[in-house]
């Protein structure tokens, strides 16, 4: 029962060459910084990572991307990440874009066992039809190209069929949780983790606070530890430093 670990690297250290994560968080909101950089300094390398995005350039996954660790991203948003762009216009990244929600639900899906199911989001573009770009050649020509979904029809509307999404393991970062793997997310960081944290099967929580099971209130719990293998206890220092994506303020 107890889930605790004594370092990130430590945490980590299982994860292979080419393996698939889910990754918490939204912008820069949220995200597990401490093990991203942890698999960083590991070294691993063709990781195929599902996140709504991936980072910006030089934080959070962007730090992966600009070191040619990441192979595919399956996301719903670009964001200000430029090597992002770059990497996936000429090539040398696989991109599979899809709607955020669809995304979303897919994750929940691949974590409660639904192995599909079938949504409107998508229908009469290419998102169902195929032919998004995933991947282009160096000269910006289309080598790989999303494939046309099922569409069948309920009550007189078209939908299309998703297949849910699991992966090798799960990266999430949580305010609150205890040695037994259950978490507590803060405002908008409770955005993408309790997601990407099912949908892993080996799923690793960095955690602001760590408290004694029984000391969090059953009824505040955001993601049972049922869901989670693996927890690392972030120092102040960790947990205080979280960047701002884009600050604006008041006159």
């Amino acid at each position: 029962m107890d889930k605790q670990m004594a370092t990130a690297d430590e945490a980590l250290a299982d994860i292979a060459d080419g393996a698939s994560l889910a990754v918490g968080g939204f912008g820069l909101a949220g995200i597990p910084d401490v093990l991203i950089e942890a698999l960083y300094r590991i070294g691993t390398t063709g990781l195929r990572v599902v996140s709504n995005n991936c980072g910006v350039d030089g934080s959070g996954l962007g730090i992966l991307l600009a070191a040619h660790r990441i192979a595919r991203v399956t996301g719903s948003y670009v964001g200000e990440n430029k090597e992002f762009a770059r990497q996936y216009l000429t090539g040398e990244l696989e991109v599979e874009l899809i709607p955020q929600g669809t995304l979303a639900e897919r994750l929940r899906a691949g974590g409660t066992g639904i192995p599909a199911f079938y949504t409107p989001a998508g229908v009469g573009t290419l998102v169902a039809e195929g032919g998004l770009p995933w991947r282009h050649t160096p000269d910006g020509k289309v080598a790989v190209a999303s494939p046309p979904k099922e569409v069948r029809q309920f009550d007189g509307r078209s939908y299309a069929l998703e297949h849910a999404i699991t992966t090798d393991f799960a990266l999430v970062r949580a305010a609150r949780g205890d040695r037994h793997g259950n978490l507590v997310f803060h405002r908008a960081a409770r955005n993408f983790n309790p997601l990407a944290a099912m949908a892993g099967r080996i799923t690793v929580a960095e955690v602001e606070e760590l408290v004694e099971p029984g000391e969090l209130d059953p009824d505040q719990v955001h993601l049972p530890g049922v869901f989670v293998q693996r927890v690392v206890e972030l120092t102040p220092a960790q947990a205080a430093d979280k960047k701002i994506e884009k600050r604006t303020v008041r006159r």
